[in-house]
């Protein structure tokens, strides 16, 4: 169940970004990229909207709603399916309840930093400019409302490019697509309907399904498993890429704690995983891909290692190959 969690929360929750191939820009072109981008990272925290958007990635759409509250610097928000099967997600400072009617199941976790479609930069854009291009690329509409384009494009092989569209009145995100190598869109999203609201009822908030008779997974707080003395490194990472979490963690589908680390450049996100498999049968050896997501698995001293992110492949196959024990 936490997995199942853990794949809808990316389908809902991953940020899609893409970029264009334009030449580099001035200086004052890229700058007043850079505010634009600063301001869609106050709207994302500080507005209140109720909204439709579809995602998409390769063939595969999802429409959800999106209910979002800011009040007295508390952000909560509410997703729901409109397609697919019957989900919630609702999520606070504290925690982050994912509903699957289907299951009659309910999976309660800890609420971590992550990049919401409503795009919360980790870091500044000034800092992320050491790893990225930013340019202005035109206007456009999306959802009846008037966007800025904004293209965030890639200084070297190792990272996808972004291209995002933002509310003039607002700063609000509307629009973003992630640009694989071949200039072509993994993933896009868009507001098909947006409403900018002075004030969200918390009623809105709650979900329609208590799960009273449901089935609850709860994860405790996992502050006692972080590691301070690591026995696993990872030796090569892209430039600008810093390890942002480690820590222990049991997965529903393992029997044992997995080590998990994870690194950013302030928008790409590449976790690492060591599990420790013996003579475990089935063990997943090689690349895989799902979307924008890659992954590159290998064995050493009894463990697998295992690199997924929304990067290219050359990223994460290097980063594991390059995971070594210290011991």
């Amino acid at each position: 169940m936490q997995g199942k969690c853990v794949r809808f929360g990316l389908t809902v929750l991953v940020l899609c970004f893409a970029a264009g191939v334009s030449q580099a820009a001035p200086e004052t072109e890229s700058e007043q990229a850079r505010q634009l981008l600063d301001r869609m990272t106050e709207a994302s925290r500080s507005l209140n909207y109720d909204g439709v958007f579809v995602y998409q990635r390769d063939a595969h759409m999802d429409a959800m709603r999106i209910i979002h509250k800011a009040d007295q610097g508390e952000e909560r928000e509410r997703l729901i399916s409109l397609t697919g099967h019957a989900r919630e997600v609702v999520r606070n400072d504290e925690s982050v309840t994912c509903i699957f009617p289907d299951d009659q199941a309910v999976m309660v976790e800890k609420s971590r930093p992550y990049r919401l479609l409503s795009s919360h930069f980790p870091q500044s854009v000034a800092k992320l400019a050491e790893s990225y291009n930013f340019v202005m690329q035109g206007s456009d509409r999306v959802a009846g409302r008037d966007a800025y384009i904004i293209g965030i494009q890639p200084r070297d092989r190792y990272r996808y490019g972004y291209r995002l569209w933002l509310d003039k009145e607002t700063g609000l995100m509307l629009r973003s697509e992630l640009i694989g190598e071949q200039g072509k869109p993994l993933e896009q999203f868009m507001f098909t309907k947006l409403e900018i609201k002075d004030e969200i009822p918390d009623q809105k908030l709650e979900p329609t399904i208590t799960g009273s008779d449901y089935t609850w997974y709860e994860n405790p707080d996992d502050s006692h498993n972080r590691i301070e003395n690591a026995e696993w490194q990872v030796g090569w990472t892209p430039a600008g890429f810093m390890i942002s979490d480690r820590a222990d963690e049991l997965l529903a589908d393992s029997p044992r704690p997995v080590h998990h680390m994870v690194f950013s450049d302030g928008l790409a996100l590449v976790s690492v995983f060591v599990e420790k498999v013996g003579g475990k049968s089935g063990v997943l050896i090689g690349p895989s891909k799902l979307g924008a997501v890659n992954a590159f698995a290998r064995k050493t001293d009894g463990h697998q290692v295992m690199v997924v992110g929304e990067v290219p492949l050359i990223t994460v196959r290097q980063m594991a190959n390059s995971v070594s024990h210290t011991q």
